[in-house]
């Protein structure tokens, strides 16, 4: 399948998604919004990767949302403005699924930032599993800045990444969270000299993540969103529960092989998803 705004590789269990317009600083124009989802499921449905890396090209990860597909009919045209609002608001949750996907894939997704990380950008890398960044990055909910508020999904996830207090500076002012910050704060875990050392070390990361059981790997993504939104003891409950089912014997023994014998350990892939019968 040919992309105009990513490149993919898969090599080694691990996806590199890469955004792929430097020259337009990866300005997330219409086709981003159809063809990011596309790649993401594809990867997750067929069990393509273990491990996702989403990285970028050029001086800035993102600049955010193109303001071309703010004049593209975001919402349906409509006599009755309550009738074009109910309409808009099924536009923004399509965006909205756009990054979902990201946070719903079965595998962990971690995001290598240099440069400018800026409005849409920050609700993509939101909702990424992890997230690194060069020394000269910076996010910013740019939204404030142009007269509205941030609608695909920085909140709901930025607000259990860092502290509430942040969150409403950076939310009402539009400052940039430079990446020594955001390392500080918690919102990314490492901070590199350059893009080149960053993404050496992220994608070595996320072969390290490729080599473990790819079902214990998911059941952890699995509780650790879950536990994220729920009570304790509801957690407890679930992972009690997941583990009745999920439960590999036949991977602990092989993983305490590998180790004794000092190989690399053999586990198979997660199983394709049926979406059609």
């Amino acid at each position: 399948m040919t992309h105009t705004c990513f490149e993919l590789a898969v090599e080694g269990g691990v996806a590199h998604i890469q955004l792929s317009r430097p020259d337009a600083f990866n300005a997330m124009n219409r086709a981003f919004w159809s063809e990011l989802p596309q790649i993401v499921r594809d990867i997750d449905e067929n069990a393509r990767a273990r491990a996702i890396v989403v990285s970028s090209t050029g001086k800035h990860f993102t600049s955010g949302m193109d303001v071309s597909v703010f004049g593209e009919g975001l919402g349906a045209a409509a006599a009755d403005p309550n009738v074009a609002a109910e309409a808009f608001r099924h536009t923004v949750k399509l965006l909205q699924d756009t990054f979902s996907c990201l946070e719903e894939a079965r595998m962990p997704v971690l995001a290598a930032v240099q440069g400018g990380c800026i409005g849409a950008g920050v609700d993509l890398t939101s909702a990424c599993d992890v997230r690194y960044a060069t020394a000269d990055a910076f996010f910013c909910i740019q939204e404030i800045n142009i007269g509205m508020t941030a609608d695909v999904g920085t909140f709901p996830r930025l607000c259990k990444l860092i502290p509430d207090g942040w969150v409403r500076e950076l939310a009402y002012t539009g400052r940039r969270l430079p990446a020594a910050k955001a390392k500080e704060i918690g919102l990314v875990n490492e901070v590199y000299p350059d893009h080149e050392t960053m993404l050496a070390a992220v994608m070595e990361t996320a072969r390290e993540i490729a080599a473990k059981s790819p079902l214990a790997v998911t059941g952890s993504k699995a509780m650790i969103k879950y536990a994220r939104d729920h009570s304790a003891a509801d957690a407890l409950d679930y992972i009690a529960t997941w583990q009745t089912g999920m439960f590999s014997p036949a991977h602990i023994m092989e993983a305490f092989a590998a180790k004794q014998q000092k190989r690399d350990a053999t586990f198979p892939d997660l199983a394709p998803l049926r979406k059609k019968f």
